[in-house]
């Protein structure tokens, strides 16, 4: 063996042994995944009897438009999340790029290893932890990350394994892509703005897919899959699995959001909170483990460009009100961002005046 392959045969051998799809690191709670007393998701206290707002976009592009922007803008004043229903994107879509999805957490685990890298600015990769270096502890989680926009300069750098997988996921990102901008312009609407408010800041935009797999947990009260945090992108859209994992910080407690079939879940990102100057708000959310079934999440996180600058709108700043946040390019955020653990709202906080 050569000692270049005998390299690579080290480096996959060390990755199938991080990777929690391993089929070996779910079967018993390892002293690196065990969250803080203080941190764990203490189960008997999420409330399951509410739930975030559904929105029927049936007749977004119709005569009732007004009234979709009012709920649209309500929902994300008091909740900064919202499930979405009659959205445009087919059913068959959806399915398709959940099914794939699960193939691809079901092939051989060298076909993932070999995707697996610890380099963020890696932009197609299997990773185990957001930020490997600060966080303490390790979440119940695999995640595959890769960019969708532009499509056409990207998807070459997708996973070549499943074989339909680019055909799939490709299809996918562009039924993403047209949903998110028809969002984009319906919350331009709903803070007073013009519609393409929110499409010209953004830049040259950023479109990012990942698929999360939470494997089934022996003790979930000692795990998390993801810790409380916000998004530090503009807006996220979500498809979960049939299994139950997502809760939201609402009203001083923890919620479940429940799937509901063929619905997307949307939440505002820090830059939409700042762009708005705190009147739509990014919320808080985790991910937590269970006993009986693994879980599948497919988010696609749209972002500004890293050249982006991005500051309340003059329009959302007065004597009254005054700016919250100072301006700053997206780069600078996306930097901090990877220097910091993934906790709370701590890094929104870094840029307020």
């Amino acid at each position: 063996m050569s000692p270049t392959m005998d390299v690579h045969t080290q480096e996959l051998s060390s990755a199938i042994q991080k990777l929690m799809s391993n089929g070996v690191n779910n079967l018993s709670v390892q002293d690196r995944y065990i969250v803080p007393p203080h941190e764990r998701p203490q189960m008997c206290h999420v409330s399951y009897s509410e739930s975030i707002p559904v929105i029927d976009l049936k007749d977004l592009d119709g005569p009732n438009r007004t009234t979709l922007v009012h709920q649209i803008r309500r929902a994300c004043e008091e909740d900064g999340f919202f499930q979405i229903v009659n959205h445009g994107v087919p059913e068959n879509v959806m399915k398709s790029m959940m099914d794939i999805a699960k193939e691809f957490y079901e092939m051989p685990v060298e076909d993932r290893a070999c995707l697996y890298s610890e380099d963020e600015k890696q932009p197609v990769r299997v990773f185990i932890s957001l930020n490997l270096s600060k966080d303490k502890v390790l979440n119940w989680v695999d995640y595959l990350t890769h960019p969708c926009h532009p499509l056409e300069e990207v998807i070459g750098s997708w996973p070549q394994k499943p074989a339909a997988y680019r055909d799939i996921a490709g299809k996918y990102a562009r039924e993403l892509r047209a949903l998110i901008l028809r969002l984009l312009a319906a919350i331009s609407e709903a803070l007073g703005l013009d519609s393409d408010y929110l499409n010209k800041i953004l830049g040259k935009h950023s479109q990012v897919m990942n698929i999360n797999y939470y494997p089934s947990c022996p003790n979930p009260d000692l795990t998390v899959g993801l810790p409380n945090h916000s998004d530090g992108n503009a807006l996220t859209v979500l498809m979960q699995s049939d299994v139950s994992g997502l809760q939201v910080f609402r009203n001083g407690k923890w919620v479940a959001v429940e799937p509901i079939e063929n619905a997307f879940v949307v939440n505002l990102g820090d830059q939409l909170q700042v762009v708005s100057n705190g009147r739509f708000r990014s919320v808080e959310h985790r991910a937590v483990t269970n006993m009986q079934s693994a879980r599948i999440s497919i988010p696609t996180f749209y972002s500004p460009s890293d050249d982006a600058f991005i500051a309340p709108s003059t329009s959302m700043v007065n004597e009254q009100q005054p700016a919250l946040y100072r301006g700053y390019k997206m780069e600078e955020y996306v930097a901090t961002f990877w220097k910091h653990e993934l906790k709370g709202k701590s890094l929104l906080d870094r840029f307020k005046i």
